[in-house]
């Protein structure tokens, strides 16, 4: 199909996915041949898809351990010329914890320990662009004690009772995909990347069923919302009923899917926004297509008008319809400005946005043995949006543009649904309900459960305390995975500060200071896999 594009300034603007893209591919392990040294090589990646030039890009990388507490052992750090072609840049590191090389004294002693990369591209101009994640890496040379994790007798989909909670139902989800109704489902063989809106062969429907024979509950098809003109840009010739006769048609294929497949859950729904000055951000419910482009008659090609950039109007309107969201791959800086702060906090917003994407796989990866080692990772956008005052959960999700949903790599968006009536399916309406009400849980791991609890309290909740509060992590992995590491976090929301680690145990009682705090906990599996489990909120009384 032949799509004409509108006018000049429209076309010059960037395309989606045209954006930095800077990961670490950092084994957990070392190889077998390496048990004394646990030497090992880290390899960076850069991207940069913009087309027409490379970037300037500055990056670092550090190694600090053993422990969230450990000293900085190792650093690494260079500037490259980057495009769309990318760079990787190997980094051996031989296993010991003197970064002189000619000394060669000390090995690294046995531990969890955290490597943090961080890549800005543009540095100290208007485009500057950063990215920011941090990976575990475990050194074991002999054996190791693991923490003590409380576990739970519970099946793949069915979580009982625990510490008087009523009985819950795991959803697994994958919360954020494209298909040909947007920018994706081009075929693996000759997917390399987004595709020209509405021209690969597989949507929705091919999507809901490739998912769910590779062992999704569930699945939301979330396409670009100023797509549906057909283009990247703004179609000139586009019309107005077709783009939104479209949005229509996903509602209504996914429903349709739905009803036939009662075992299995197909969303649709929009990623609202531009990466360029935006953000993108997934509406899960909303029953109009939102949008601010119009034709060459001056149509809206949308249902609603919302003026792209506007998100603290976005986060109104969404709070008004009751629609609620998800922060897609956040960065910490430059996205989802309110008032030129970025990750902004409003009222609205805070009502509105229920969940932030902490991992993802590899937007364009044609994996589809969920072998993928290209992941990022947002945690520290996340905690950045939570010490804001935002009440978000975390997701993982898989970004797939690709014909691939939901195969690249094991993670999933966990949710915990309140059990339907015996035989029942898992419903739209409940599972929006367990969203709103912040029981996810992130995991890197399809087999792993986890849950958090705070004076017998479920991750996601809010609630008054007096006295003292006992924070409990519960874990279990029906793959027979165990725990290498657990830590409980704490902030304190709407104080803008650090989130940080104040126990290495799965269970701690602390007496809060007066005041609003969240709490969450991060447990690292065997293999490495990260689990995050939702946070929960504490007013703590005099």
């Amino acid at each position: 199909m032949l799509i004409a594009w509108s006018n000049t300034a429209a076309a010059q603007e960037p395309k989606e996915h045209s954006e930095l893209d800077a990961t670490v591919v950092a084994p957990f392990h070392a190889a077998r041949g390496e048990r004394v040294t646990q030497a090992r090589t880290f390899v960076v990646r850069l991207t940069y898809p913009d087309e027409g030039r490379s970037h300037a890009m500055r990056w670092s990388l550090t190694l600090s351990g053993p422990g969230p507490q450990g000293a900085v052992l190792r650093r690494w750090s260079g500037t490259e010329q980057v495009g769309t072609k990318g760079k990787s840049v190997n980094l051996p590191w031989d296993g010991r914890a003197d970064a002189d090389a000619r000394e060669r004294r000390v090995l690294a002693p046995d531990g969890l320990y955290e490597l943090r990369l961080l890549a800005v591209a543009d540095a100290g101009t208007p485009q500057e662009a950063q990215v920011e994640q941090q990976w575990p890496v475990q050194v074991k040379r002999g054996a190791s004690t693991a923490p003590r994790v409380s576990a739970f007798q519970a099946g793949l989909q069915q979580l009982p009772s625990l510490e008087g909670q009523p009985a819950y139902r795991i959803v697994y989800a994958n919360l954020h995909s494209q298909t040909r109704h947007s920018d994706g489902g081009a075929a693996l063989d000759a997917c390399r990347g987004a595709q020209d809106p509405q021209t690969a062969p597989f949507g929705p429907i091919d999507a809901y069923k490739y998912a769910q024979e590779h062992g999704l509950d569930a699945l939301l098809t979330s396409e670009h919302n100023h797509m549906y003109d057909g283009s990247d840009g703004t179609n000139a010739a586009a019309t107005a009923a077709e783009a939104t006769a479209l949005y229509q048609t996903g509602l209504a294929e996914a429903a349709a899917y739905s009803a036939a497949h009662p075992g299995f859950l197909a969303l649709y729904g929009m990623e609202w926004g531009v990466i360029n000055k935006g953000g993108h951000l997934n509406i899960f419910n909303s029953e109009q297509l939102l949008g601010w482009e119009r034709n060459a008659s001056g149509e809206l090609l949308a249902d609603v008008e919302t003026p792209k950039g506007d998100y603290a109007g976005l986060y109104a309107l969404m709070r008004e319809r009751g629609w609620i969201g998800q922060f897609n791959h956040p960065a910490p800086a430059g996205q989802f400005l309110v008032n030129g702060q970025p990750l902004g906090y409003t009222p609205d917003g805070d009502a509105a946005m229920v969940l932030c994407e902490v991992m993802n796989t590899s937007a364009f990866s044609t994996n589809d043995e969920e072998t993928e080692n290209r992941r990022s990772n947002y945690e520290a956008a996340c905690n950045r949006a939570l010490a804001a005052g935002y009440h978000v959960a975390f997701s993982s999700n898989q970004d797939n543009h690709c014909a691939n949903w939901g195969a690249s790599y094991g993670n999933r968006t966990a949710v915990l649904v309140a059990s339907p009536a015996a035989g029942m399916p898992v419903s739209r309406d409940g599972f929006l309900d367990a969203l709103r009400a912040r029981r996810v849980y992130a995991t890197m791991d399809k087999h792993a459960q986890l849950l958090f609890m705070a004076n017998g309290r479920l991750m996601g909740e809010r609630f008054d305390n007096h006295g003292p509060l006992r924070l409990a992590t519960h874990f279990s992995n029906s793959a027979g995975r165990q725990a290498a590491d657990v830590a409980i976090f704490h902030g304190v929301p709407g104080g803008n500060g650090s989130v940080t680690p104040i126990s290495d145990q799965a269970e701690l009682t602390v007496t809060p200071a007066p005041g609003p705090h969240f709490y969450y906990a991060r447990l690292t599996q065997d293999d490495g896999n990260i689990v995050w489990s939702a946070p929960v909120w504490v007013n703590q009384l005099p």
